[in-house]
């Protein structure tokens, strides 16, 4: 049995996660592996930056009044769109529950929605300049920002591409995933984490582009909006048993990017006449960054021995590939 003072050493958070298993009627006992994770402390580092490093506030649970009595009050609108994202992101119940509660929107995801309003601003400008605005233009080939294989030595193309898009419809899409995946995943684990895998994703779709693709032009935002994609897609695969309609969102997320990826295609090869060529290599270039960065960013949030081993996989395959692809930008031109 532990102390009175060996109580007071715990961590409040491990002493709140006991209480709710204590509470839960649905379940009589716990395994030894899930309270030696719970008395170590034992959750990615990304899920309590984002929950415990937005606010400081201290629970206000009356004395007296039980856990599942809390449960029930009335919820506002953001408790419930909260509780929403919790139980859409997070995997085991007892962490929804705490982020429910603990989540403060102080300070509000920033990087998602900066990012999406430049992109729509510099599309609006270059619409301005050109006079015209079609389904798949204009692509502004004088621009700083664009990817040119014949420009590689300007190193910000590598980048900057993302805030040109090629039309209308390759705009919208991709700030439609980017703010409806985006802004959930930017809530649940920090304006950092998230940027990390976005600009992951950019910079494996311009390096990808000059490997498989050299003669090809680069613009838009698919390589980041693919790599959120894909790195929820990597929490999805690792938890799917443990998420609300797992299946389904595997589901959903696969047809999603594969009606967007075979509409680049067909537009590529269908308009053979269209100069320069727009590539579409980013978009998977970029599901691969977010596939292995999002296993070493947004990975499952218990952490388990054979995690670790995949963890140090991704990284080595994604570090890997970008050596080689900037290598080949070096020695072979």
């Amino acid at each position: 049995m532990l102390g009175e003072t060996q109580f007071e050493e715990l961590d409040p958070h491990t002493l709140q996660v006991l209480e709710m298993k204590c509470a839960d009627r649905n379940s009589s006992i716990i395994t030894y592996q899930e309270f030696i994770n719970i008395m170590s402390n034992r959750r990615n580092p990304s899920f309590r930056l984002a929950v415990e490093g937005q606010g400081k506030e201290q629970s206000t649970q009356p004395s007296g009044t039980s856990y599942l009595q809390c449960q029930q009050r009335r919820l506002s609108l953001f408790q419930k769109m909260v509780r929403r994202i919790g139980s859409h992101y997070l995997t085991d119940e007892f962490d929804r529950q705490y982020y429910a509660d603990r989540y403060t929107c102080c300070p509000p995801p920033l990087f998602v929605p900066a990012i999406t309003l430049v992109e729509v601003g510099c599309f609006i400008y270059y619409c301005l300049e050109a006079h015209t605005i079609s389904a798949n233009g204009p692509v502004p080939v004088s621009s700083l920002f664009i990817y040119r294989p014949d420009r590689r030595i300007e190193l910000w193309r590598f980048i900057m591409y993302m805030f040109i898009h090629a039309g209308w419809v390759h705009l919208f899409f991709n700030m439609l995933v980017q703010i409806v995946v985006g802004i959930p995943l930017e809530m649940v684990h920090g304006s950092c984490r998230i940027a990390a895998v976005y600009m992951a994703g950019v910079l494996a779709g311009s390096l990808g582009t000059s490997v498989f693709d050299v003669n090809a032009f680069l613009v838009g935002a698919s390589g980041g909006v693919y790599a959120l994609l894909a790195a929820h897609l990597a929490n999805i695969l690792l938890n799917y048993s443990h998420m609300q309609l797992g299946i389904l969102k595997l589901s959903a997320i696969l047809l999603i990017a594969s009606a967007d990826v075979g509409f680049a295609i067909w537009d590529r090869y269908s308009n053979k006449d269209a100069s320069p060529p727009v590539g579409y290599t980013a978009h998977l270039m970029g599901a691969l960054a977010g596939l292995t960065i999002g296993l070493v960013v947004l990975k499952n949030f218990e952490q388990k021995l054979h995690e670790q081993y995949m963890w140090w996989i991704a990284l080595a395959v994604y570090l890997g590939c970008t050596v080689f692809a900037v290598f080949w930008n070096i020695f072979f031109y």
